[in-house]
């Protein structure tokens, strides 16, 4: 992008508060937009300043309610790209439908593919996004997508702590691969727990593979809404002897359910970020970290035509 091209920074209803802490580490004034409702529900979307030849950046996670927050944002690149600005990139911090990513039954949509399309179609030229479910979802667009990652972040905030004896615990075989990169930027040992899913809200563990007796474990996942993955894993390793339990999800979309799970578990402490409005109440132990600085500075980059990948690059801990 010619750097002529002023930078603009817009949101929708998701998550003005991360994009207004975006636009404050980036530097620029933010996007004045109005995003209303009709009195039937349809959404309206009005550009209160100009954006002609602009670089426009759109934070809107699609996090509940999804389908609404998505229509905002589709309505809203529809809106920038008929204003005519220069490029048009998305910014999801958490993207909406990701899980839904193949076919694993006969007759069901695969909707992470759908929901590239209709932002291609819409007009986005570029995607900025956050721990995909499954990274896959980023070959289904067919423009460019910079995946970041939270572990810059949690990185840090466990470097304080100091945990000596750490070890980064899987919840399941799918999340080997990220729950070995954690413990290698950690410096901690790695441990695996088995589980077989008995429902889409409830979840039976097997057995660990991997030694936690006497240790501090840190749970290492992208999502959690109802809590049922982490807090059964937590069951476990406390029989298993584990010592402080902590557990770590990038995305918090959390729910009733899962607050009342979190309040009777033996998780210390969930730590995870503001890439969702995440729901907090007393006696549960959730620390909430702020990514503005990360996806700010991809904002940066992206509009300087810069490496975004480096971002993510951690040396481990000696």
């Amino acid at each position: 992008m010619s750097q002529s091209s002023e930078l603009k920074i817009f949101s929708g209803s998701a998550h003005r508060e991360l994009a207004r802490r975006i636009a404050r580490y980036v530097g620029v004034p933010f996007g004045d937009a109005t995003v209303d409702s009709f009195p039937d529900g349809e959404t309206f979307v009005k550009f209160n300043e100009n954006v002609r030849g602009r670089d426009v950046f759109l934070v809107q996670p699609t996090c509940p309610p999804t389908n609404q927050n998505l229509m905002e944002l589709l309505i809203m690149v529809d809106a920038a790209r008929r204003a005519s600005a220069a490029r048009i990139t998305a910014v999801i911090p958490f993207f909406g439908y990701a899980r839904q990513d193949r076919k694993d039954q006969p007759r069901v949509a695969i909707t992470a593919k759908l929901i590239a399309n209709l932002l291609t179609a819409a007009g986005v030229d570029r995607v900025l996004t956050m721990d995909l479910h499954a990274q896959q979802v980023a070959g289904f667009f067919d423009i460019p997508v910079d995946h970041l990652q939270a572990l810059p972040v949690i990185h840090r905030y466990f470097a304080e702590k100091h945990l000596d004896n750490l070890v980064v615990v899987s919840p399941d075989v799918g999340g080997v691969k990220n729950a070995t990169y954690t413990a290698q930027a950690l410096g901690a040992s790695l441990a695996i727990v088995a589980k077989k899913r008995k429902s889409a809200t409830e979840i039976e563990h097997l057995h660990i593979i991997g030694d936690v007796k006497d240790k501090d474990v840190l749970i290492v996942d992208d999502l959690t809404e109802t809590a049922g993955t982490l807090t059964s894993a937590a069951t476990i390793l406390r029989a298993h002897g584990a010592k402080e339990i902590y557990a770590s999800v990038s995305h918090a979309v959390l729910s009733d359910l899962a607050i009342e799970r979190l309040r009777k578990s033996d998780i210390k402490e969930l730590i995870t970020t503001n890439s969702v409005p995440v729901q907090t109440c007393d006696g549960v132990p959730v620390t909430v970290l702020c990514i503005a600085e990360l996806l700010g500075e991809g904002i940066k980059r992206i509009h300087n035509d810069e490496s975004v990948s480096s971002l993510f690059e951690l040396k481990a801990k000696k």
